[in-house]
């Protein structure tokens, strides 16, 4: 019985089924209960509790034991199967970890292949671009390598023959085409003997003008000879305002029509009028003024406009002329022209002025004699002449803006060229044009030279 109750007892979790079975029956009798059992004995009432408690335990263990089992074998097969998972995970990962880096690298060959698909692309852009460069330059390379070795050759005079241009404009204006030819070979000969570098044939066409401008000038009938040109070059560089000794009126037609544009004022300080409210009012319009007729003195009103008195007051350039204080215009330009064969001007004249020989020479005269009678046998010859002349000048014009641009944008360019695309197109558009006008010269050259051969017949007539 002893041995039974120490089972009953202490081996809770065994406890034999048949003692279950034999205490079960006396749980449901009344007076087994456990306040009835309190009554009567407070040991039987703690030993009435303990049988309840250890039946009611058993009731459980029954119950809860196979879960716990379960537990336990679900615990040992979770710990497996999260053994398992912990090693599918860093599987995973190094799965992912290779994806990765697999994914790294097509996005650095993707890049990779973009970048090589823009540089293939740049270079296809580069190599049209290099192409229209080539068709826009092409054929130049000869005559620009002339024209480079034409300008190091006048780099190499200049100082000499910025020298000469210098003392032609300041000292031979007054003198005939002869008298300035001989003066010039001797300070050609002056220069070259004490190593001064310049040109050894000399021209002021040559150093200091502009073919397009040249032209222009012809076309507002500057008479077609070395001596006009020459004064019409000193003219436009000279610092002092021109006087020019026209016995013929040459220069004077030629500056109304070049000036007709900008409103030129014509004054004869002999004619009378409102001769200051004329020069007022181009002083501060900047119209040109043209002065005729001027004897060998001038008037002591233009003393102001000969000597430039230009002063600043209130922040812009000004003049006293007469009486009044004006503001003086940066465009305006003054001329003056007399009609006297051999006028003797004093040095205090000279000095104010840039005195300069108009007078006609025997090819200036030819060029317009033959004009004129072509004009009256040949009509139609002389207004086609004139008609080239004009088409002649607009060309060349067009041609010199060109080659400025392309030659603007070229300097311009940083870094390689086939890279801008403006560029490109400018010296393509402008080689294009270039090249239509460039026919055209040569068409006009031609046609202008078989006329120039029919007029020429007419030359004996103008000798």
């Amino acid at each position: 019985m002893t041995k039974s109750l120490i089972e009953f007892c202490y081996c809770r979790d065994n406890i034999s089924p048949a003692y279950i079975q034999a205490v079960r029956p006396y749980l449901d009798k009344p007076e087994f209960q456990s306040d009835t059992v309190k009554k009567a004995s407070k040991a039987a009432y703690g030993l009435c509790c303990w049988v309840r408690a250890m039946e009611a335990y058993d009731k459980v263990a029954k119950v809860v034991a196979p879960k716990k089992a379960k537990l336990q074998q679900a615990e040992g097969e979770y710990y497996t199967l999260m053994e398992g998972l912990a090693a599918k995970k860093a599987e995973l990962g190094a799965v992912v970890a290779a994806l990765q880096a697999l994914n790294d690298k097509l996005a650095s060959m993707q890049a990779r292949r973009q970048q090589l698909e823009e540089e293939v692309a740049l270079c296809k852009t580069k190599l049209e671009r290099a192409t229209k460069l080539i068709g826009g330059l092409g054929g130049e390379k000869t005559r620009w390598s002339e024209v480079a070795k034409k300008l190091a050759a006048d780099y190499t005079n200049l100082t000499g023959d910025v020298l000469l241009s210098a003392g032609f404009i300041a000292y031979l204006g007054p003198y005939t085409a002869a008298y300035r030819e001989r003066a010039v070979g001797q300070w050609v000969e002056r220069c070259r003997s004490v190593s001064i570098p310049c040109s050894e044939h000399f021209k002021l066409v040559t150093v200091l003008g502009q073919p397009v401008t040249i032209r222009s000038w012809l076309l507002d009938g500057l008479p077609n000879d070395s001596l006009s040109i020459d004064n019409a070059i000193v003219i436009s560089k000279a610092r002092r305002w021109p006087l020019m000794i026209d016995p013929q009126g040459q220069a004077n037609k030629w500056i109304k029509t070049m000036e007709k544009k900008n409103q030129l004022e014509v004054v004869k300080l002999s004619g009378g009028g409102d001769i200051i409210r004329q020069l007022e009012n181009a002083v501060q319009f900047g119209f040109p003024v043209l002065i005729e007729d001027i004897g060998e003195e001038l008037d002591p009103i233009l003393e102001p406009l000969l000597l430039k008195a230009i002063f600043k007051q209130g922040g812009v350039n000004c003049i006293r002329l007469g009486d009044s204080t004006l503001e003086y215009s940066s465009s305006f330009r003054l001329y003056m022209t007399t009609k006297l064969r051999s006028p003797h001007y004093l040095p205090e004249v000279s000095v104010k002025v840039t005195l300069l020989n108009f007078g006609i020479t025997r090819e200036g005269l030819e060029d317009q004699l033959l004009g004129i009678v072509v004009a009256q046998e040949r009509p139609e010859l002389e207004e086609e002449k004139a008609r080239l002349v004009l088409a002649g000048a607009e060309n060349a014009r067009q041609l010199k803006e060109i080659e400025d641009k392309i030659i603007a944008v070229l300097s311009s360019s940083e870094g390689n060229i086939l890279e801008d695309e403006t560029a490109i197109d400018v010296i393509s558009s402008s080689k294009a044009l270039s090249n239509e006008i460039g026919h055209k010269q040569q068409v006009a050259e031609r046609t202008e030279k078989k006329i120039d051969e029919a007029r020429a017949g007419y030359k004996p007539v103008a000798q």
